[in-house]
């Protein structure tokens, strides 16, 4: 769809969103609606159903807590599906139906160009747990994220492999070339590779999310004889090509970035994904407190170790929550109204610090997350190899 037409449905939910500016957000006025904007069909569904149970034990903790005064928090979940039109639509129900309060999402950085001109317009704000490329909180105020662009996430693993093996000379990227957010990232790992003077960049090969066989491009690569594999793809296809890589014979080390940072990617190299490096701004084994109480939780209602989508949307569901505590304490939500009560909740997110799973977080003016750790994983498969865990090789304070 053309970019024109993304604007004409932006235009056209400015328009229906302003009959509602002026009403309460909730018929229930104890519960305040929160949109939960999240992919669960398509060829990113993986990531936002991580997300989701991330939502969702966010949800149970915080009404649990009761941080909220006089009120609680109601999920108002949607599947954005995986393409720009799914987001669109579901950004205008939530806003001009549901009148939630604010928006949890959409899952790609791809999707929030799309989706979230409508938010901005309309006034609402929008924290989102997964888009890391470029440009997200520029597209307007009402923009945040508590994902981290990968300009500091990048090299700080490259600097990991580099501690590991510093023999490294030889660098190969691949990334898929029709996801923005791969686009966005494979230039930050380009860029680090190319800044450092013991490394040289042979080869950059480009994929599509869709590709299950990489064999022309594995083997023009090994022909480099690289020391260094970095991938910039999702879970189905970076999974495919570490595969394929290591059946091929590659024996050095393997950097994934952030689409690879998922339990997801285990059933598809297995045992393969064995010693994979990840460059991730969430380690589960991050000691903080915030994070062990979250972990718990977490497993406790999912019998297995969180993600860092998961905890990227809990973090984003926790700054919700922490401004309307806040808020709550100046005033009755239920007597606000919702354009004011918008208006009002995204003030008080960027003006927050939060004590988060990510470790502390708070955010620039224009709504970039500042985040404090940053982490290096390493894949480490059980004997079966069937399930593994994402070890944590380093902690990096900005």
């Amino acid at each position: 769809m053309g970019k024109y037409r993304w604007l004409l449905l932006a235009l056209g939910a400015i328009a229906l969103s302003s009959c509602t500016a002026t009403e309460s957000p909730s018929i229930d006025k104890n519960s305040l609606p929160l949109g939960v904007a999240l992919a669960q069909t398509g060829n990113a569904a993986l990531y936002g159903q991580e997300s989701l149970q991330g939502v969702q034990v966010a949800g149970e903790f915080f009404n649990q807590a009761g941080q909220i005064k006089g009120h609680t928090l109601r999920l108002v979940i949607e599947d954005t599906g995986s393409d720009e039109a799914g987001a669109v639509n579901v950004f205008q129900t939530l806003i001009n139906r549901d009148r939630v309060i604010g928006i949890v999402g959409p899952t790609l950085s791809q999707q929030a160009f799309s989706a979230d001109p409508i938010a901005e317009q309309a006034g609402v704000p929008v924290v989102a747990p997964s888009n890391t490329a470029r440009g997200i909180p520029q597209i307007g105020a009402f923009i945040s994220r508590v994902s981290a662009g990968v300009d500091v996430v990048a090299p700080t693993a490259i600097q990991a492999a580099l501690e590991i093996n510093p023999n490294i000379r030889r660098v190969a990227v691949f990334f898929a070339q029709d996801d923005a957010f791969s686009r966005s990232e494979t230039e930050i790992f380009q860029k680090a590779i190319r800044e450092n003077p013991k490394l040289e960049l042979v080869t950059v090969q480009q994929t599509q999310t869709t590709d299950t066989n990489f064999q022309a491009q594995i083997n023009a690569t090994l022909n480099l004889k690289p020391d260094l594999i970095v991938i910039s793809g999702l879970a189905a296809d970076g999974g495919n090509l570490i595969r394929q890589l290591r059946e091929l014979g590659y024996q050095g080390l393997i950097l994934g970035g952030n689409g690879v940072n998922t339990v997801n990617i285990f059933p598809v190299c297995r045992r393969l994904c064995d010693g994979v490096l990840v460059a991730q701004a969430y380690n589960p084994e991050n000691p903080d407190p915030m994070n062990v109480k979250f972990r718990k939780a977490f497993e406790a209602k999912y019998r297995h170790t969180p993600s860092q989508f998961s905890a990227q949307a809990f973090t984003a569901v926790q700054v919700f929550a922490d401004a309307l505590a806040r808020l709550s304490q100046e005033k009755n939500l239920s007597e606000v109204p919702l354009g004011e009560l918008r208006q009002a909740l995204n003030k008080e997110i960027l003006k927050g610090v939060y004590e988060t799973p990510l470790g502390e977080i708070r955010f620039t003016p224009e709504g970039e997350v500042l985040q404090r750790f940053f982490y290096v994983g390493q894949i480490e498969m059980s004997g079966d190899g069937q399930t593994g865990k994402f070890s944590l090789v380093k902690k990096v304070e900005r």
